[in-house]
């Protein structure tokens, strides 16, 4: 029997004498009550979970989210840290009962300091990705993360739910990216754990505890990001394929050759494509003819006399010579490229129009890919005749957004209804293949119980162990993860 759900009886709506309190603590306009002003705060970007809240915090200082927590900690009322809201498995959203406290940091959002040697930089968690990207490339250095809602999601964010995005490949996850962290504890402690150092020793490591814990172990104020060398030079190509077996043996062959020079290796299915194309304005493909499957691969040099396209057209040329792949296109411009990566980036938004959509963010070992796909494209259809998988992500580190869309003409509200059903498949599968049931997105509230049925007693007890022993009372965003 699997561990029960942690649950904290204890937990109290809060007072009036508790949010008067709170108002005080961040005033009037940044303690808002009215239903209509939290709204845009309460939906998730899916609308699969829409919660409500007696107030909404955005402190602007980590003295006042201490405050903040210490006052609710001591009145045991629950506290849902949120940053930019573009999360997609529900863990930034309060409860529907309306009695969870939400708290927001993008008031946070300030760039605290620059390592001498720019190697480091230390920012609050409410500054956009964007802006860390900016602040990198001003200074001469890049900071490799980067994502589709890169306009709109915050460092706080991203740290919480070890974002993926497009360059893990190069640069690891956001995990890699983290030299250390401020944190904020439940009862209101503050830890200072911002340090640059490489090289730690002293017992267990708080950063990488924080790091993917979704605000439920604490709020993450602030972060020592690491920077890299800006490339010199980048080429981007777009090339067709006839099958996976094809892009597994392109991508073994170009990752041997290009080695950390290969900066991204991204796949996606001809149906993707097909809906870019359909539905977002101006997108169209580089290339004259359908295939079944594309890659986007880019090759990044950072030494000033390299010559990215040459090593790129090297690399394409001998996959053709080989016959993996069938035809391409490599960018000549700053603005192709750009056309190219919008191909890929905006799939989930090209989903939309094609009525509902059934989403997993899994893993699984690269020389997996293959029998993953075409097994789960048979599960799909004997669960849902008709339903649209629309397979896509990065292909170099096994993460597969596996999408699905309704058949044409179903009643969307029916094929939603066939989520929990459609996922645990997929779940299972995953699971039959070593690989993980959350890549990049998180638990949340979404997969909270197929984590309890994917994760081994051991771990899910040394988890709640975890839980218990810096969160007692529960108070922080609780009903997620665990």
């Amino acid at each position: 029997m699997p561990p029960q759900d942690l649950k904290h009886k204890k937990l109290q709506p809060p007072s009036e004498q508790l949010l008067a309190h709170l108002t005080k603590l961040v005033g009037k306009n940044n303690a808002i009550t009215d239903p209509q002003l939290q709204k845009p705060y309460l939906h998730e970007w899916r609308d699969r979970y829409i919660g409500r809240t007696p107030i909404l915090l955005r402190p602007d200082t980590t003295a006042q989210v201490s405050k903040i927590l210490k006052a609710a900690n001591e009145a045991c009322v629950a506290v849902v840290p949120q940053s930019g809201n573009t999360g997609l498995v529900g863990g930034q959203i309060p409860s529907e009962d309306g009695t969870q406290i939400l708290l927001n940091i993008s008031r946070l959002n300030r760039f605290r300091s620059i390592a001498p040697n720019k190697q480091h930089m230390t920012v609050e968690a409410g500054a956009t990705l964007t802006e860390v990207q900016q602040k990198a490339q001003s200074l001469d250095r890049l900071f490799p993360l980067a994502m589709a809602s890169q306009g709109s999601c915050q460092i706080g964010g991203n740290i919480a739910t070890n974002a993926g995005g497009l360059n893990v490949l190069a640069y690891g996850s956001t995990r890699n990216l983290v030299s250390g962290l401020e944190v904020v504890l439940a009862d209101g402690r503050i830890w200072n754990g911002l340090k640059s150092l490489k090289k730690d020793n002293t017992g267990y490591d708080l950063r990488d505890l924080f790091i993917g814990s979704e605000g439920t172990l604490g709020i993450i104020t602030a972060a020592v990001l690491k920077l890299y060398a800006r490339p010199k030079d980048t080429a981007t190509a777009f090339l067709a394929l006839d099958d996976l077996n094809a892009i597994a043996s392109l991508f073994e062959y170009v990752s041997l050759n290009a080695r950390s020079n290969l900066t991204a290796f991204e796949f996606m299915p001809a149906i993707a494509m097909e809906f870019v194309t359909a539905h977002i304005q101006a997108a169209r493909l580089p290339l004259s003819s359908r295939h079944p499957w594309y890659v986007l691969m880019e090759i990044s040099e950072f030494a000033s006399q390299t010559n990215a396209q040459l090593r790129l057209e090297e690399q394409v040329n001998f996959a053709m010579k080989q016959g993996d792949v069938k035809d391409g296109v490599i960018a000549s411009s700053l603005k192709q490229s750009s056309e190219i990566w919008r191909l890929r980036e905006t799939i989930s938004e090209a989903q939309k129009p094609e009525g509902g959509s059934i989403k997993h963010d899994i893993s699984v070992p690269i020389e997996s890919i293959p029998n993953f796909i075409n097994t789960a494209s048979r599960i799909v259809e004997q669960i849902c005749p008709g339903a649209r998988p629309v397979p896509f992500g990065h292909f170099g580190d096994g993460n597969i957004h596996y999408n699905i869309s309704q058949p044409p003409g179903m009643d969307k509200t029916d094929f939603l209804a066939l989520w929990e059903t459609m996922s645990e498949a997929i779940h299972e599968l995953v699971t039959k293949m070593d690989g993980s049931i959350s890549a990049e997105h998180g638990i949340g509230r979404m997969k909270k119980d197929s984590l309890i049925r994917h994760k081994s007693p051991v771990e899910l007890q040394t988890m709640r162990a975890i839980k218990e022993a810096l969160d007692p009372k529960g108070i922080l965003n609780p009903g997620k993860v665990l």
